[in-house]
């Protein structure tokens, strides 16, 4: 009997990662990859190329046949895009989620965008499009990440889901993009037409397929963004469910029946289905652990910290100057000091720390009128030390819950799945 496989494909800030799920949402198989030493947007294909191979070798060695994906989503960072020709060969360079400094661009934003507004700032998706027309001759696709993977992969561009769009400025309440970009400067041509995440798109390219020992019959669909993606792989899909993914950053999701939206504290809620995901992303998280500490020591030091006591250390961690949320200041300075001796101290007020932040964020998003969460599920890296979980609870007040699966991969996987007839 032909299996009808859903295969989801994670863009991670740190590598790449797929999975294979079946009708009913259970894992199947999985595989990883790097990122190549290309730049730009050739390294976030060259990825997916390495990843998806890696993953129907995978598959073959377990009995399963690649030609019965039925599907394809792929999840990538929040804000990361590129332009490109017709072709799909990119003509300007690839700006990731967290690059800034775009002050002209944020100007002629803020001259017509509504304040406050998710587009306004130096470091907006928006501005970031902005810089990257006034770089690029013959473009013609505006391209987030994860449209870029799907592009490629269908053989055509143009096309984008509800999810990755919001920070560029499309609305998915009213469905469409601001009346006011063109008078920003925007060249709205380049736009792409935003679909519910999850939706089809387009069946594989002939030749993709033929690559990679596909069916040409497999179909890709609109994906979503690596912190939904998580989401969806980690909590169920009810009001109030709420996940925190603890990766190389810090990002908050909540689910609520109505739409929550702050932009002037980094706060805005995505379309799914039928529900609004709220939520945000801080620049603290474990890149900021694994600057001064390697895995090893992570797990040694934290062994060390008694998660019931109160470090005294009062820190915001960040690497680089520049905050999202729950504060959103592009010019917010890391605040790392007084470095006590121990490093095991340190760790502690490090962990204790980003766990304020945590807190902080759900606060602001319970001040605005979400639910409570009374469990809170917890994705990526950091979830595995049992100290910073056992400091997280007491600071958050709740009880933190590791979920049945935490890889994004899983999550766009089981989203396509649920599209199936």
């Amino acid at each position: 009997m032909t299996l009808s496989l859903s295969l989801g494909l994670d863009l991670g800030t740190s590598g790449l990662r797929s999975a294979v799920v079946d009708a009913t949402g259970a894992v199947l198989s999985t595989a990883r990859a790097t990122y190549p030493d290309t730049h730009g947007a050739a390294a976030w294909w060259d990825g997916a190329h390495a990843c998806l191979t890696a993953q129907i070798a995978e598959m073959r060695q377990t009995g399963l046949d690649p030609s019965d994906i039925a599907r394809i989503g792929i999840d990538g960072t929040s804000g990361s895009m590129v332009l490109t020709d017709a072709g799909l060969t990119p003509v300007s360079p690839a700006l990731m989620y967290n690059s800034g400094g775009f002050t002209a661009e944020a100007q002629a934003i803020a001259a017509h965008a509504p304040d406050p507004h998710i587009t306004r700032g130096p470091g907006s998706a928006l501005a970031r499009m902005l810089r990257l027309q006034s770089q690029a001759t013959g473009a013609a696709h505006l391209l987030h990440q994860a449209d870029f993977i799907a592009a490629k992969l269908m053989g055509q561009g143009g096309y984008t889901d509800h999810n990755n769009a919001l920070k560029t400025g499309y609305d998915p309440e009213t469905e469409s993009w601001p009346n006011w970009a063109e008078a920003a400067g925007v060249n709205t041509a380049l736009l792409p037409k935003p679909l519910p995440a999850g939706a089809p798109i387009a069946p594989i390219a002939s030749d993709v397929a033929q690559a990679f020992g596909l069916s040409t019959d497999t179909v890709i669909h609109a994906g979503t963004t690596d912190s939904i993606a998580a989401f969806l792989a980690a909590a169920p899909l009810q009001n109030g469910a709420a996940v925190t993914s603890l990766g190389t950053t810090l990002a908050i999701k909540l689910l609520s029946p109505v739409r929550i939206d702050a932009p002037d504290i980094g706060l805005y809620s995505h379309r799914l289905g039928d529900g609004w995901l709220v939520g945000g992303a801080s620049n603290t998280g474990g890149g900021v652990l694994r600057h001064y500490f390697s895995d090893d020591q992570l797990k040694t030091l934290s062994a060390q910290i008694d998660p019931a006591a109160d470090s005294g250390l009062d820190y915001y961690p960040l690497l680089t100057t520049g905050e999202r949320f729950p504060i959103n200041d592009p010019n917010l300075a890391p605040r790392l000091t007084p470095r006590p001796q121990s490093d095991v101290h340190f760790l502690h007020g490090l962990l204790e720390s980003i766990a304020r932040i945590e807190a902080r964020c759900y606060a602001e998003m319970e001040a605005r009128g979400a639910t409570k969460s009374a469990v809170i599920y917890t994705a990526g890296g950091g979830g595995a030390n049992a100290t910073w979980t056992a400091l997280r609870a007491r600071i958050l007040r709740a009880e933190t819950r590791p979920p049945d699966q935490t890889e994004a991969s899983v999550g766009i996987a089981r989203l396509i799945a649920q599209t199936a007839g």
